[in-house]
């Protein structure tokens, strides 16, 4: 399954969960999204799993993971195609 990382802007929350917005902009993509979790765990990144948390529109199939950064927590949304 192919995932291309995409930019979002959040747009609220709808059904309990956070909607959010393609911006467009499409970042690197992987062959599947298992070589970037891989690349994540060896630099000693600590990622989860929050698809079940967000809803990106437009899309049918997308992957979401959080991780955090210092004090912020950072989202990285891939469109699986």
């Amino acid at each position: 399954m192919p995932a291309t990382e995409i930019t979002v802007t959040p747009a609220g929350k709808l059904a309990g969960k956070e909607m959010l917005i393609p911006t467009g902009q499409e970042g690197a993509y992987f062959a599947h999204i298992q070589d970037w979790l891989t690349a994540q765990l060896q630099a000693k990144k600590a990622v989860r799993d929050v698809s079940t948390q967000v809803l990106v529109k437009g899309i049918k199939q997308w992957a979401a993971y959080e991780e955090k950064s210092g004090s912020k927590k950072v989202r990285t949304i891939f469109k699986i195609t």
